[in-house]
């Protein structure tokens, strides 16, 4: 499957901040995957976020990579600015598919050859799914896999959407489909960003891929949950009202 999709033309988004213990198991990671295809490019975004010698552990593997690029943003106010500007690197350097991805091997690079076969054969969009056949959510707490099943079947109800897992963070872009995300005001500030995006999308060309997560952190912090609620009332409301907004 690697060969098959050698040459394609795409970029990994990867928010980082406080990545220092696992940042070297990752990048060898994302190496290996760019090595066996023989193409793809790596933007890391940090912040003021980050305390810890993350952003000098980006400019040290940028520096003898060139595949790797370090996009330091300190105008980010949240995580979702943080995706954003990832995006516009991207797509200021031409990128035709666009995967997002957490660090800290939450998300495994070795599935990324997955996302693109899904994008190469016509779908705008690629999902990951921890719900549908061949996914799992491991060496998670309880708190966070009751929030994150428990989040995506409250969205389902009353959002009306079908899709497996509208939580994962694990997703993949068409060119196309990202230029007109990024026009839309979107209302999330954490969390919740992740099931705004696929809510969106959701009358796209799209499939769901299989992923294997893992969440060490059951930490959510009580904003992002009311900011959560806020933006699912406020989508709901507009879902009823007939109104219901898509990109």
């Amino acid at each position: 499957m690697l060969i098959a999709y050698s040459g394609v033309n795409w970029a990994a988004v990867v928010p980082l901040a406080n990545e220092s213990r696992g940042f070297a198991r990752f990048a060898s990671a994302l190496s290996s995957v760019m090595d066996e295809l023989g193409s793809g490019h790596v933007f890391l975004v940090l912040d003021s976020a980050s305390k810890d010698n993350t952003r000098e552990l980006c400019q040290e593997l940028a520096s003898r990579d060139s595949r790797f690029e370090e996009v330091w943003a300190p105008e980010n106010r949240n995580v979702v600015d943080a995706y954003l500007r990832g995006f516009h690197a991207a797509l200021e350097k031409g990128y035709e598919l666009i995967i997002e991805m957490d660090a800290g091997m939450s998300h495994d690079p070795s599935a990324i050859p997955m996302f693109l076969r899904v994008l190469h054969e016509g779908n705008e969009c690629a999902f990951g799914s921890r719900y549908i056949n061949g996914g799992s959510m491991v060496d998670s707490p309880f708190r966070r896999r009751f929030l994150s099943k428990a989040g995506t079947i409250v969205a389902q109800i009353l959002l009306g959407v079908k899709m497996r897992d509208l939580t994962s963070g694990f997703q993949g872009f068409h060119h196309s489909v990202l230029r007109r995300l990024i026009g839309y005001e979107l209302k999330s500030k954490a969390h919740f960003y992740q099931t705004e995006v696929r809510y969106l999308l959701r009358h796209t060309r799209m499939m769901e891929v299989p992923i294997h997560y893992r969440a060490p952190s059951p930490r959510v912090s009580r904003g992002a949950i009311k900011n959560s609620l806020s933006v699912l009332g406020y989508y709901t409301l507009l879902r009823l009202l007939f109104r219901a907004p898509t990109v």
